[in-house]
């Protein structure tokens, strides 16, 4: 049973995707200077090329929309696959739901 949910896990396998999708709930629509530039900050040394490629893996999964504005680039979160693994493993209560 594939249903997306391998490919997604496979995009939060790695820490630098995880680290550009933490740069991207801060704030939607970065080009990939912005979010090579956020990477740096955060002692990611990861090549243009190299977070290109994570968020091509990130845009396969799902988690990353690419938009076109003009001649940029833009990259928005979605975390819409994360629903049915939330659903599959946590159960609402009191605690999670607020």
């Amino acid at each position: 049973m594939d249903d997306g949910q391998d490919e997604v896990f496979r995009a939060l396998a790695d820490p630098t995707r995880r680290a550009l999708l933490d740069a991207l709930v801060a704030r939607d629509g970065q080009t990939l200077f912005e979010l090579c530039t956020r990477m740096a900050d955060t002692g990611v040394t990861s090549s243009r090329q190299a977070i290109s490629q994570h968020l091509d893996v990130l845009a396969a999964a799902g988690l990353v929309h690419v938009r076109r504005q003009g001649r940029y680039r833009l990259h928005d979160l979605d975390t819409t696959p994360l629903l049915p693994l939330r659903r599959r493993w946590l159960r609402p209560d009191e605690r999670t739901d607020r």
